[in-house]
């Protein structure tokens, strides 16, 4: 217990210093809010006016007190640029990326440790070589460039090769704008547009857990208990299912806490290239916009993700693995 409490105020700690760090560099960068907000026509009177009505003329330290003091009632502030309580403004975008990551993420590992599997089995052979080769390959790929290339291809590549509109697959936006389809044909459609930005953040997790999942494999399988299990007769299935994986899931679970990060950063690229409106537009429109508030409220959303992630791995550790009870 003693130790689930430091770890859980370690926690708290990273975390405050992490949106301590977010707020100092959003107010270092260059540019201010109030040049973005203001009509073109506004006076420089008028541009004061706003900075004070924003809470903008006050020291940074005070502004500091007063972003910490809101904070800890729960408050996040009202954005700049929506007049709209930063609050609303992610509850509307939070569903959209938590759709987008959970599917994203459950390919991810289904795909990663598949191939990584396949590869530990035939490791050395040419398709073992085919699939590094692949797989490094992907992952150092750029987000947004895999989506431009994904867009180029199938939009693009594939009406300038004569596909019928119904094979095309659509680069922006959840829905067809022209459409008032409900129900399943709705539903239809939304998973015609989300296959893109699926794909996109699929292959480059995939390709990372792959790799990974490949050097565990291969380890496991020279451990004694795998060659007494092939010396008794076990299929090469009953092998990898019940002693090679069985054995993995330890260090594909910190693997799990691990790729949420990379995860939630190539959706903030890939929300933007497919006009997605979740947190990754969101964040990505509020940075240039110089909206602290709602900067300050994505970061919170994005670290606490990332930071309750590694802490839920680091607990599970030891009910997955006997070995770490003590």
């Amino acid at each position: 217990m003693r130790n689930v409490v430091s770890r859980l105020a370690s926690s708290a700690i990273l975390f405050w210093i992490v949106l301590t760090i977010t707020f100092l560099l959003a107010r270092a960068a260059p540019g201010d809010p109030t040049t973005l907000l203001v009509p073109p026509g506004a006076s420089a009177a008028d541009q004061a006016r706003l900075r004070t009505e924003l809470g903008l003329d006050a020291p940074l330290a005070v502004q500091y007190a007063r972003w910490a003091g809101r904070l800890f009632k729960g408050d996040l502030g009202e954005s700049f640029a929506r007049r709209a309580p930063v609050r609303t403004v992610l509850a509307e975008a939070i569903p959209v990326s938590a759709g987008l990551g959970a599917v994203s993420l459950a390919l991810t590992f289904i795909l990663g440790i598949a191939v990584g599997m396949y590869q530990a089995a035939r490791r050395g052979t040419l398709s073992d070589r085919a699939l590094t080769i692949a797989t490094t390959t992907v992952y150092a790929a750029p987000s947004f460039w895999l989506a431009l290339a994904l867009i180029a291809t199938f939009t693009y590549g594939a009406a300038r090769w004569g596909f019928p509109a119904s094979l095309r697959l659509p680069a922006f936006g959840m829905r067809d704008p022209a459409s008032d389809a409900t129900g399943l044909a709705a539903l239809g459609d939304l998973a015609r547009h989300a296959v893109l930005p699926v794909i996109t953040l699929t292959a480059i997790g995939a390709a990372g857990i792959a790799r990974y999942a490949r050097t565990i494999g291969a380890d496991l399988v020279s451990q004694d208990f795998v060659r007494t299990a092939r010396a008794k007769g076990a299929t090469r299935p009953r092998i990898y299912l019940r002693h090679v994986l069985a054995n993995a899931w330890p260090p594909l679970v910190v693997l799990l806490a691990l790729a949420i990060p990379g995860l939630l950063a190539g959706s903030v690229f890939v929300e933007g290239v497919f006009a997605w409106p979740g947190m990754g537009r969101v964040t990505l429109a509020a940075v240039a916009a110089r909206d602290y508030p709602v900067i300050l409220g994505a970061t919170a959303v994005y670290a606490a993700a990332v930071i309750l992630a590694n802490l839920a791995a680091d607990l599970a550790l030891p009910m997955l693995d006997p070995r770490r009870r003590a």
